[in-house]
């Protein structure tokens, strides 16, 4: 079985945080089948963040029983084939957030776009937030520019195209999101899954549903239709539904 669990955006428990998306990390373990499964963290986005490793560590080490270690390829000087084995070992890989577009940059040259793949079709857990949550879908609307310049606009950012659409992460807590991605998918086919912080997509093979951990928290299916735009809430509902449908 193939599967991804995306998520929108929340907290994990960074020191001065509460934690926000214990419920659908609970989703992300159980999934694995296994009691103890062990989680592999890739910190690229946030350029190997050591400080964020802590903080999984603690949130799916410590409180939720993961087995955790960790995948840095900025700071780490591993070969491909010890980047392989850590993956593919691995029963649940999550992503961290950070600059989407510069992580992307480094998975490819790495070759960790492909082994992602693989791991995949494994049926290796693919999960994470924001950046680690736009990585899964053919693309992403990112904040990447706004490190270098804060005033930029949001840019399209490809992904790995597990997930045939667009993702939108933060839809309800950052300003820009909206309007940004209104005007991006003007210019992109088919639809965009906007994802609000403490939400998530489970895709299990062609099947998905919307879960949160926050009953306020929603999905949205997002596109353009004969000049109109439409915004559609996506149902939280407890059996999964063919994903083509929603496309």
């Amino acid at each position: 079985m193939k599967k991804i669990i995306a998520i929108g955006g929340g907290e994990i428990g960074r020191p001065g945080f509460p934690i926000e998306t214990t419920k659908i990390d609970k989703e992300i373990i159980k999934i694995t089948g296994k009691k103890n499964p062990k989680l592999l963290f890739i910190p690229t986005a946030s350029s190997d963040s050591e400080s964020y490793f802590e903080t999984v560590k603690k949130h799916f080490g410590k409180s939720l029983g993961c087995k955790t270690d960790v995948l840095y390829l900025i700071k780490g000087k591993l070969i491909k084939k010890e980047i392989k084995d850590k993956i593919l070992k691995s029963d649940i890989v999550y992503v961290g957030g950070g600059d989407t577009l510069k992580m992307m940059k480094i998975w490819k040259k790495n070759g960790v776009d492909k082994i992602l793949k693989e791991a995949y079709k494994k049926g290796i857990v693919l999960s994470g937030l924001s950046a680690g949550s736009i990585c899964w879908f053919k693309w992403g609307n990112s904040d990447s520019a706004k490190f270098k310049n804060p005033d930029a606009d949001m840019i399209k950012v490809s992904g790995l195209g597990l997930i045939k659409a667009l993702h939108c992460p933060h839809y309800d807590v950052e300003k820009d999101r909206k309007s940004d991605l209104k005007k991006m998918m003007k210019k992109t086919p088919g639809i965009a899954i906007a994802i609000e912080n403490c939400c998530a997509i489970e895709v299990i093979d062609d099947e998905y549903r919307i879960i949160s951990s926050k009953s306020s928290a929603n999905a949205y299916k997002v596109y353009w239709k004969a000049g109109k735009y439409y915004e559609e809430v996506i149902k939280k509902e407890k059996n999964f539904k063919l994903i083509n449908k929603l496309f």
